[in-house]
């Protein structure tokens, strides 16, 4: 698998739709909105909101189990997540129909990397990053198209995980995802079709 991490609004749905690849939105294995396991912000201006950047909001051994059948069978059924309704809607099955990489992308992608790593499943990680102002216009104007949140959420939101960029991109690198913009990751990976693991 290749992994496309990095922050909200980065661009990579736009580089896994330019790769071409088969691709799991890692995203849809968020907990629903009425789990009693969610994080809660602590403090600041959004303190007492649910924290859907912590790993704790997201089912990471679901995530797993589906990435372990794509590269064991080239097939899985996974969840639908809707941002807008909070929760669940449904699922659908993720077929390689053959191909022998896909893409497996969303924000808490790094927490994968070190297992997939080791179980010898992972082609390339990256995290894809921008100036802190582009991905703050970027993720504001498609929450917004998408009415995701309410605005007021949206904005304090954007600009809180704009604040945080710097420590996200990081964390992810740390976790073995190489660095790079949407179209340095898209030039190298189009230009070797990653023969090995990285």
């Amino acid at each position: 698998m290749v992994v496309l991490a990095g922050p909200s609004g980065a661009g990579k749905s736009r580089l896994a739709e330019r790769l071409g690849l088969p691709v799991l939105r890692l995203d849809d294995f968020y907990k629903d909105g009425d789990d009693p396991s969610l994080p809660l912000i602590r403090d600041g201006a959004n303190a007492g909101l649910v924290d859907w950047d912590h790993p704790d909001s997201w089912h990471r051994e679901d995530a797993l189990r589906a990435l372990r059948e794509l590269c064991a069978v080239g097939t899985s059924e996974v969840p639908l997540y809707e941002i807008a309704q909070n929760g669940r809607c449904g699922s659908r099955t993720v077929d390689l129909q053959g191909a022998d990489q896909f893409v497996a992308e969303g924000i808490f992608a790094p927490e994968v990397v070190g297992t997939c790593r080791e179980e010898g499943m992972l082609a390339a990680a990256y995290c894809i990053t921008q100036h802190p102002a582009v991905t703050f216009w970027r993720r504001l104007t498609r929450d917004l198209r998408e009415h995701r949140k309410p605005p007021v959420v949206l904005m304090r939101r954007g600009v809180a995980l704009m604040r945080d960029q710097q420590r996200v991109v990081a964390h992810a690198v740390r976790q073995g995802c190489r660095r790079a913009t949407g179209d340095q990751a898209y030039a190298e990976l189009t230009g070797s079709r990653v023969a090995g693991p990285r």
